[in-house]
């Protein structure tokens, strides 16, 4: 299962907050850039074009088009009551996004695989990011962070079922903002299992 930056923490199952894309969404989502966007609006709320490039780095022009387009796919919404002619403010209009690639087939695993592919460059890029922070983290975020690396001999199978023994965990610490203990921040957990580079794609002629 995957999300923009992050696998569902909960089930297959989307709940009343999130949205299982579908595959116009994943098309729209098939873009690094446009899925940071989306993160952007769901860890900090509501935002306009302006705001997002500075926060990204971007164009205005760049971060306005993303949002016209998230809009389109129904992914974000206008922030009621907020916002003039000239400036738009824009929300996410879910918590999070799911999507299962073992479910999916035809043309929507084709959009899927492209969706997967922003997916991982975008969390790429905020890894990037967070290590530019490292040296100024305060002693007890440095002392709780962890930047794990393992290297395990598994078949996908064992994969599936590592990948839902852990879902399983991060569900029982995810509660919204409202909910959060005194003290909490964002924290972008990622959960990333994937063959090491060049050791399972399919030899010349096609065969495994």
């Amino acid at each position: 299962m995957v999300a923009p930056l992050a696998p569902s923490a909960a089930s297959a199952e989307p709940s009343g907050q999130d949205v299982e894309l579908d595959t116009a969404a994943l098309r729209v989502l098939a873009h690094p850039l446009r899925l940071n966007v989306l993160t952007l609006l769901r860890e900090r709320g509501p935002s306009t074009a302006t705001r997002i490039a500075d926060e990204l780095g971007i164009n205005p022009g760049a971060a306005s088009y993303h949002l016209r387009r998230l809009g389109a796919g129904g992914l974000i919404v206008e922030e009621p009551g907020r916002g003039t002619g000239r400036e738009r403010w824009w929300k996410s209009a879910h918590r999070q996004s799911v999507h299962d690639p073992a479910s999916a087939s035809g043309e929507q695993r084709e959009a899927g695989r492209a969706y997967t592919h922003a997916v991982a460059l975008a969390a790429a890029d905020r890894l990037r990011r967070a290590a530019h922070e490292v040296p100024l983290l305060p002693e007890e975020w440095l002392d709780a962070a962890t930047y794990g690396d393992f290297l395990l001999y598994l078949t996908p199978g064992d994969v599936a079922r590592m990948r839902s023994e852990l879902f399983q965990v991060i569900a029982r610490y995810q509660h919204g903002e409202g909910e959060a203990p005194e003290g909490a921040a964002p924290v972008a957990l990622q959960v990333q299992a994937f063959p090491v580079p060049g050791t399972a794609l399919p030899r010349a002629g096609g065969a495994a």
